[in-house]
């Protein structure tokens, strides 16, 4: 039930359904995610090469999407913490796994970003294959939180991305960023655009969430929905 809350959580930006968890289990979940955030959240590894990356016996989640498209101020708006996650200041730049303890339950991992189309060809390739090394290899990894810029179209190197996750069987979830940037009729198509997407690959959540890092639209509901790979 506690899942099944979580998912109606982060659906109640999109309107009222028919069915499903009532008021009071939808607030306990966002309670629960509330209370996950609230804890102390700290850098604590960052990886280059995977024989770098550190022992972990917690539940991680990691967050993938392309080069700029918000990524470390996601990070920052749901820990609260402005500078926890650093953005590169120039895309494509970012080239290791980052790994952040949100007390002993949760590790959050910031991804080098993807598809930056004026990194360096062996810049790109090393980290791109890092990123889809550590995906595939990672026991501990709960779900990838694969972010879309709510403001322009799906990219070719964000659907390459799904296909990997796809066959490599590893559960993952499309969070749009930026939804400040557009306006309501705009976000609600595009959020029918991502949720068709997603319900043709077999590895994604169906329901997409719509998140700002700057006005704080859908964070809740995010952490309300990470809360559930907590220890």
């Amino acid at each position: 039930m506690a899942d099944h809350a979580a998912h109606a959580a982060g659906r109640a930006q999109a309107g009222p359904h028919l069915s499903g968890p009532s008021p009071e289990e939808i607030a306990a979940a966002l309670e629960a995610g509330r209370k996950l955030f609230a804890v102390e959240c700290a850098f604590f590894h960052g990886a280059q090469r995977l024989d770098q990356l550190p022992p972990n016996d917690l539940p991680e989640v990691a967050f993938a999407g392309r080069s700029n498209v918000g990524k470390s101020s996601l990070v920052n708006a749901l820990t609260g913490r402005n500078t926890l996650a650093r953005a590169s200041a120039q895309p494509g730049r970012t080239r290791q796994l980052n790994f952040f303890a949100l007390g002993d339950r949760l590790t959050l991992v910031d991804m080098p970003g993807y598809g930056y189309a004026q990194a360096a060809k062996e810049i790109k390739a090393d980290w791109q294959g890092l990123m889809f090394d550590y995906l595939r290899g990672r026991p501990v990894l709960q779900r990838v939180i694969l972010l879309l810029d709510s403001r322009i179209e799906i990219k070719p190197s964000d659907t390459t991305v799904m296909d990997l996750l796809d066959k490599a069987a590893v559960p993952y979830r499309l969070v749009l960023t930026k939804a400040d940037g557009v306006k309501p009729a705009a976000l609600a198509r595009k959020l029918a655009e991502v949720e068709a997407l997603a319900r043709a690959h077999p590895a994604a959540h169906p329901e997409v969430l719509a998140t700002s890092a700057e006005t704080g639209l859908g964070i809740p509901e995010l952490r309300a929905a990470l809360a559930e790979y907590a220890a």
